[in-house]
């Protein structure tokens, strides 16, 4: 039990770092099958699934709740560094999704599955606004339903092996904001301030429950796509992570830069490669 929460809790850290993919986290500790297998096997093995998903769930909002605050500051105090960091970790995840093709004869459906995820990610950071701009998080039944739609999109990425949640979060601009909503969440339960927290609930529940039917609704297709068409898959993913830098690139803000910012954002983005690099080798 307490061994399946600190798996958890790493797979929560893993998915709010923008780059890092929770998927690939969870294959690397041995869990991933498990976690397929009790999503898609919810109803029909009800207790035997509760047993493996409460305590991960239990994990990852540890691990979400203890890193949104740092992933925050580092936002706010040094955004080019910390970009460039995301960037790196996503570079360096590249090796590991090309080893799943390295070998194998390249169809025109696989360039294809390539190109249509490139173009997808790349597109909507090009026509898109700056991370965090266009997200709209007033109380309305439009906003009610972009929250469910965006916690179902990020979710069901966030279980695909090399793909990151919370890069398909800043890809839709939502990112930042909702970041913002679980610190302030957070500071209102720490105050008592049940207005606070009502406020909260109103963003938080229906992005929350977008995120748990995204879960359990692509699992059951992630498995059948695995199985019949593995290749196009990684292909897909391997388009996606190609794009991810240059997405990243067009839609966050990096404030000012001199040549100190420039010196350790080289840091930070060789980090992030070592990090990425050594996680796939798991």
């Amino acid at each position: 039990m307490i061994r399946m929460i600190l798996k958890g809790v790493v797979i929560g850290i893993a998915n709010i770092i923008p780059g890092v993919s929770g998927g690939t986290m969870a294959v690397s500790m041995g869990i991933y099958d498990k976690m397929i297998h009790a999503a898609t096997h919810l109803l029909s093995e009800f207790k035997k699934s509760m047993q493996v998903l409460i305590p991960i769930i239990i994990g990852a909002g540890i691990g979400v709740v203890a890193l949104a605050r740092i992933i925050e500051i580092m936002f706010e105090k040094v955004p080019f560094q910390t970009n460039l960091l995301f960037i790196g970790l996503i570079i360096g995840g590249l090796p590991a999704m090309a080893k799943k093709v390295k070998g194998k004869t390249v169809r025109l459906g696989h360039l294809l599955s390539f190109l249509l995820f490139f173009v997808l990610v790349a597109g909507l950071a090009l026509v898109g606004e700056q991370e965090g701009a266009a997200a709209d998080l007033s109380f309305s039944l439009l906003n009610v339903i972009k929250l469910l739609g965006v916690g179902v999109v990020a979710s069901a990425t966030m279980v695909i092996p090399g793909v990151s949640g919370s890069m398909m979060l800043m890809l839709m601009g939502y990112y930042t904001p909702i970041l913002t909503e679980i610190n302030r969440f957070i500071d209102n339960l720490l105050d008592f301030n049940i207005q606070g927290l009502l406020e909260g609930c109103l963003v938080l529940v229906p992005f929350g429950i977008g995120v748990v039917v995204g879960i359990f609704a692509i699992a059951k297709v992630i498995e059948i796509i695995f199985e019949k068409f593995p290749e196009h898959a990684y292909w897909a993913i391997i388009g996606l992570i190609v794009a991810s830098p240059i997405a990243i690139l067009l839609m966050n803000s990096f404030g000012a830069i001199n040549i100190t910012a420039v010196l350790t954002g080289i840091v930070a983005l060789a980090a992030g490669v070592a990090v990425a690099l050594k996680l796939g080798e798991e």
